[in-house]
């Protein structure tokens, strides 16, 4: 990777209001402080309070919001629509949930909630929100970033991925796979493939990200978005090429933290630049 900025583009721009669920395509979005506003603030948990994802319950995948105004409206099938207050309501009560090893506050919805999620799963599960009270971050002292605040994502504030990289992997694989199996905000072109990797830094206008970690890959991937369902699996692939032993998994993608920016908006479209870290 050449040591000067690298032209990019921002090729489209993706949100998931409710953690592992469908997502949102957007022409534009605004960048807030933990990540794009509006993304993974809510989560579906276990009755004790444990998130699920997609690697356990596929069937999440199924479940596609729409924001509304002043409401968040989730379908799913055949079911009558659930509809939601966005911002939750102050009277919901608080509980305390789990995403990986942090423990967090949240508000859980009510039983309507919860009759509306036992028959779209056909598990026991409620819909819990984020609120000013819940406190969690995610560190990027892997690659020196500062910590950073987020919600409900398993990592860091926002994913971006790289068009040319998914072609390399493409032409890997017997059936090409769409984007959309690795669940990114951002997906930029004018990089090579995997020339991320390299990147320290992304600027769109004002908005300037760090990227600050490889995204390590899991059964996800394997999932079709559309129909939530087991078809056709990158791992075995990625893995002949794309193994960290640090670690430990196969990546693809970069992780990223917001370093500026927040309250501007992005657009799928805009040009930025990717400035490439020192030690390339």
């Amino acid at each position: 990777m050449t040591s000067r900025p690298i032209p990019v583009r921002l090729r489209s721009l993706h949100l998931y209001p409710v953690k592992s669920c469908h997502r949102i395509d957007l022409a534009a979005a605004t960048l807030g402080t933990r990540g794009l506003e509006g993304d993974r603030e809510w989560m579906v948990t276990t009755p004790e309070g444990r998130f699920l994802t997609q690697r356990s319950h596929p069937a999440l995948a199924c479940i596609r919001p729409e924001r509304l105004g002043d409401a968040l409206r989730l379908h799913c099938g055949a079911l009558p629509p659930l509809e939601v207050p966005a911002g939750g309501d102050p009277r919901w009560p608080r509980r305390r949930v789990r995403i990986w090893n942090d423990e967090v506050e949240a508000a859980v919805a009510g039983e309507a909630t919860r009759g509306w999620l036992r028959a779209a799963l056909g598990v026991e599960a409620d819909l819990v929100r984020r609120g000013a009270f819940t406190v969690r971050s995610a560190s990027g002292t892997a690659s020196g970033a500062p910590e950073v605040p987020v919600d409900f994502p398993d990592a860091y504030p926002l994913l971006v991925c790289n068009v040319a990289s998914l072609e390399d992997l493409n032409g890997r694989l017997e059936a090409p796979l769409p984007m959309t199996r690795f669940r990114p905000n951002l997906v930029i072109e004018g990089l090579g493939a995997y020339e991320e990797d390299g990147v320290a830094t992304l600027r769109f206008g004002d908005c300037e990200l760090a990227l600050v970690k490889p995204c390590t890959r899991c059964t996800t991937t394997t999932i079709d978005q559309e129909h939530g369902v087991p078809a056709g699996s990158p791992l075995e692939a990625l893995k002949a090429y794309r193994w960290d032993r640090t670690l430990r998994g196969v990546t693809f993608g970069q992780n990223a933290a917001i370093l500026r920016g927040s309250g501007r908006r992005l657009q799928a479209g805009m040009p930025g630049v990717a400035l490439p870290r020192e030690d390339r």
